[in-house]
């Protein structure tokens, strides 16, 4: 049962529009301080960089604008230890995770022990045999084989028993992680967590990579290695943490823009076979360089492939190999798994759509827990963006497990909505689980089958007592609002400055009041898209309708909207020697 008979039809609310509330002076200022277009200008405004100096250190981020790792707690006695470790010729195990986050960190990690004349083996579990987080039988076998070190990456911070059990068998531990901890922290050497209470490191949104980056950095400024190899190092570690980043969804401000910035820059030129050969049968010519966007939907779903659908070893195998055509055909190999995990999560996210057609009632339902017979443990997060984008409720999607003493168990994942905290909301009932873990907007949980129903009342119950009608209406911030006789190449240009653009620094969404749709809209897709001629302020565009095929009476000829826009890069278009930059329409209000 996903939602009861009784549940009434429900109709998506119309999304709010929250329009800018700043002085448009300001932006007039900051464009004559730092001679950028108006729009830009609007954008940095309205996002609290009112000041020059901070607007201009947010668009020229730096190398040395990076915080010194040692702000870190336990960063030190990390390193020290991890360098007494190579020098000893100790055997190390990375203790990974299946996925970007994961194993982006085991490459970067294990190049870097091997730069300075150690050597690491790696373990990373298998999605859907071990779950998620560290396991103590992998514990008793590293023993087995002599480890005498263990450094967890992007995993670890919950593993208080695991850490244990390792210190039982004289195995030193050093947990770097994100997520959240629990109120004791792993009994191990070093803890290398931002988000712990007693950090003060300045960045709390490192995704897991970035963590396992800071004690690469910490590593090679002890080494004694001259500052422009280490820097050389450092640039070229940023490109998988900055995919990582991306694929993480933490915010793309501060220091992680900083990350990401540079490190998908430095993707224009790549040497690495693993990365190039990803790059290409992702869609990339040589020297082109992914914006966030283009990590986020092409890039990484082909890395997480590998994890969610296989073995999460042929994504390490890809960034160490130096061998070029077995780098080809590990990258074909994942777009072939990327292409049956699209096909999987589409089939089990129109089941679940299905189910609902019944409807339900927004006063009954403020967050969903959908479950299922054997749909596939390795999409069920994206099954659940899928839905929060769909429904505008959090939402946890669970199928079956391992059974534990032959007892039937669920596991899955879930999502979350802007202002509900998901792991806080586990945490409220702990007893339900077998275990748990996350953060804000996305965690994972196994429990025994027969608490599912408990769970999804519970769940819902502790949403119905935090959110408002308000907060379950999908919603648009408005940047600035824009005429179409001010979009040209430089204003374009001032704009896409501002990214890269994701979590915490969003797409900057624009405002064109009275526009009126010019001509036919053209349909693309077998309907599900379209091309719309809109004229604004005297001037005709050609628009991108993307997902409006239900909504096709909006661009009637002749008819008057507002609109919201967001400018989006036009590959295909620059590549025939038209404009490289199209409009994407994200909502509109007809003007009846």
């Amino acid at each position: 049962m996903v939602l009861p008979e009784a549940a009434r039809s429900w109709v998506r609310p119309a999304a709010r529009w929250i329009e800018p509330s700043m002085d448009p002076l300001s932006a007039d200022v900051l464009s004559k301080e730092l001679g950028i277009h108006r729009l830009a200008a609007a954008v940095l405004v309205q996002r609290g960089y009112c000041d020059p100096q901070a607007a201009g250190n947010f668009l020229s981020p730096r190398l040395d604008s990076l915080h010194d790792p040692l702000l870190m707690r336990d960063m030190s006695t990390a390193a020290s230890r991890l360098q007494a470790a190579m020098q000893a010729r100790e055997r190390v195990l990375l203790y990974g995770d299946y996925d970007v986050d994961g194993t982006s960190s085991i490459v970067i990690l294990k190049k870097a022990i091997e730069i300075l004349g150690g050597h690491a083996d790696f373990h990373i579990p298998h999605r859907l045999k071990d779950g998620y987080g560290m396991r103590s039988e992998v514990i008793r076998q590293a023993a087995e084989t002599g480890v005498r070190l263990i450094v967890s990456v992007d995993t670890g911070i919950r593993a208080n028993e695991v850490v244990r059990y390792a210190n039982d068998l004289k195995i030193d531990v050093i947990v770097t992680d994100h997520h959240l901890p629990e109120v004791e922290l792993p009994s191990a050497v070093a803890v290398l967590n931002p988000n712990r209470p007693d950090c003060s490191y300045p960045n709390k949104d490192l995704c897991g990579a970035g963590v396992t980056f800071k004690l690469v950095h910490a590593l090679l400024a002890a080494s004694g290695m001259a500052v422009s190899r280490q820097n050389s190092l450092l640039d070229s570690f940023l490109k998988p943490v900055a995919i990582a980043t991306v694929a993480d969804v933490v915010a793309l401000t501060g220091e992680n823009r900083a990350i990401v910035q540079r490190g998908l820059s430095g993707l224009r030129q790549v040497r690495n076979p693993g990365m190039r050969a990803l790059l290409s049968v992702a869609g990339f010519d040589d020297g082109e360089c992914p914006s966030a966007h283009q990590v986020a939907f092409r890039l990484a779903p082909r890395i997480n492939a590998a994890g969610r659908m296989a073995t999460a070893y042929d994504v390490i195998e890809l960034f160490l190999t130096e061998d070029f055509d077995r780098a080809r055909s590990l990258a074909e190999q994942l777009d072939g798994l990327n292409q049956e995990r699209q096909q999987t999560e589409a089939e089990i996210v129109d089941e679940i759509l299905q189910q609902c057609e019944s409807g339900f009632s927004p006063d009954e339902f403020a967050a969903l827990v959908f479950t299922g017979d054997n749909w596939h443990l390795g999409v069920l997060g994206i099954v659940a963006s899928r839905l929060v984008e769909q429904l505008s409720r959090p939402v946890f999607v669970l199928s079956d497990a391992e059974p534990v003493d032959g007892q039937r168990h669920l596991a899955g994942s879930g999502r979350s909505i802007a202002g509900f905290h998901l792991l806080e909301a586990l945490e409220s009932m702990p007893d339900l689980f077998r275990k748990f873990g996350g953060h804000r907007q996305a965690a994972g949980l196994t429990l025994p089958a027969h608490h599912a129903e408990e769970f999804r009342r519970r769940f819902n119950e502790y949403a119905i007592g935090r959110l408002t009608s308000d907060d379950l209406r999908p919603q648009h911030a408005v940047d600035a609002a824009a005429s179409f006789s001010e979009l040209n190449d430089r204003c374009v240009e001032h704009v896409r400055a501002l990214g890269p653009f994701g979590c915490g620094n969003p797409t900057p969404t624009f405002l064109s009041k009275a526009a009126e749709v010019a001509g036919p809209a053209k349909a693309l897709k077998e309907g599900k898209h379209f091309r719309v001629p809109i004229r604004h302020d005297g001037r005709l565009l050609f628009c991108n309708a993307w997902n409006y095929g239900a909504r096709e009476e909006l661009f009637q000829r002749g008819r008057k909207l507002d609109l919201l826009f967001q400018i989006e890069d036009d590959p295909v278009a620059r590549k025939r020697g038209y404009g490289s930059w199209a409009l994407s329409i994200k909502d509109v209000r007809p003007i009846e």
